[in-house]
């Protein structure tokens, strides 16, 4: 059978093939990047699926518009604005089947095969394989603690003039950095000055732990003149209120806007309206801001944990920056000790020890560090935590030449470790 070319660009998850290693009875895993199961608020949207199927049965079951079911948008609208950016109307977006849709109709409607695509390094593993999927050429643009390094960025619109940049700037996934005030205004003034389209991608800013992060770069848009029209959007409600509806949504300038809408016309006609009409009563119940607040006190809690062990059980062997929210540890493997430092032999060791986290090379878009590793707290206790870096430790190799250090948690209760390269 022959099969279309562009599939030669792309290839299976590292991360699926992992999760076929994990049905090992007692394994802890650290490996998977979703919400907590136990977290979804199923009282709230039951009573939400209700309530749409008793205000307007025939809207939900119905088929409807491809642009998304209108309540949604309106909500979707208000939901932004309690997040900063309060000039955006239920036209101005699109309700998308989850964000992973809005990232290929970005791909679809801008990407020819051989144009430039500029991501953060590391950036999300399934934008790799979308972009790579339509042919874009991915250039690295280098991240640190405080997200994406502007003047590096800025070097790199100049070099090759690319078709857009991507980036998730609050909590990223896999980095967990977030991208600082200064440099998110940074950012919209480069695209500006250069004229080229930036991608925000945010499905997890609002779980922040001990302070709210910067403003979106959607908000911040407002304070600088003709960014607006060089940016877009793209949220979720997959990790703040359950991935199984698959609702997200995408705001962009009005032509790319247009030609996303058809693209998707063409794909699914609509995100199910079923699920719209449940997110929309959802979202008009008022249940939001408490639902985020109970994930929040929860993964704050299992990150402090993850972090402290961290440093009590790998201390010098491994180097990290505590995350302000999210559901990730980045970091990278020291050698310290003599320890072990590559990523793929230190997971292939873990599971064997009944535990498993997703190495750092896969999410790479060229020049691996074979180093670093991802680490997920979101879906396991606090104790089970402590006892799957543990595992982590025994797991390492030369175990014994690793020194613990004492857990003296910093201020906000989180360790403050030195920055990963």
């Amino acid at each position: 059978m022959s099969f279309a070319q562009r599939l030669d660009h792309v290839e299976t998850s590292a991360i699926r093939e992992l999760f076929k290693l994990l049905g090992k009875p007692g394994i802890i895993s650290f490996a998977g990047g979703f919400p907590d199961s136990a977290l979804f608020d199923v009282a709230g949207i039951r009573a939400a699926v209700n309530a749409a199927l008793d205000a307007e049965p025939g809207a939900a079951l119905q088929y409807g518009a491809t642009e998304g079911y209108g309540p949604l948008r309106e909500q979707l609208a208000a939901f932004m604005a309690t997040k900063g950016a309060r000039d955006v109307a239920p036209e101005q977006l699109i309700v998308t089947t989850g964000s992973q849709q809005a990232l290929d109709l970005i791909g679809k409607t801008l990407i020819s095969p051989g144009d430039k695509v500029i991501v953060e390094g590391p950036p999300f593993l399934a934008t790799i394989q979308c972009f790579r999927l339509y042919g874009a050429e991915l250039i690295s643009a280098p991240i640190d603690g405080d997200g994406v390094q502007t003047d590096a960025l800025e070097r790199l619109i100049e070099q090759h003039r690319p078709k857009f940049v991507y980036l998730i700037p609050t909590f990223g996934n896999p980095s967990g950095a977030t991208l600082s005030a200064e440099r998110r205004r940074a950012v919209l003034e480069m695209a500006v000055r250069h004229d080229t389209l930036i991608v925000e991608d945010d499905p997890y800013g609002e779980l922040y732990f001990d302070a709210p992060p910067p403003p979106s770069l959607l908000a911040l848009s407002a304070e600088v003149p003709g960014s607006r029209a060089r940016l877009v959007h793209c949220g979720s409600l997959s990790k703040v209120l359950s991935p199984g509806l698959r609702v997200g949504w995408m705001i962009a300038p009005p032509e790319l806007l247009a030609k996303a809408t058809m693209c998707k016309q063409f794909s699914d006609a609509h995100t199910s309206t079923f699920a719209q009409a449940t997110a929309a009563h959802y979202l008009a119940s008022g249940a939001m801001p408490q639902t985020l607040a109970r994930v929040r006190q929860v993964y704050a809690e299992r990150a402090r944990a993850m972090t402290e062990a961290l440093q009590l059980e790998l201390g010098a062997a491994l180097a990290f920056v505590p995350p302000r929210g999210g559901l990730f540890v980045w970091a990278r493997l020291t050698g310290a000790g003599g320890a072990l430092a590559d990523g793929d032999e230190f997971a292939r060791r873990a599971i064997e020890r009944g535990v498993a986290f997703v190495p750092g090379a896969p999410f790479y878009a060229s020049q691996p560090d074979r180093a670093t590793l991802r680490l997920s707290f979101a879906t396991v206790g606090v104790d089970r935590i402590v006892e799957g870096v543990q595992r982590l430790r025994a797991a390492l190799g030369n175990a014994e030449q690793v020194p613990r250090v004492p857990r003296i948690p910093a201020a906000g209760g989180l360790l403050r470790c030195k920055s990963s390269p």
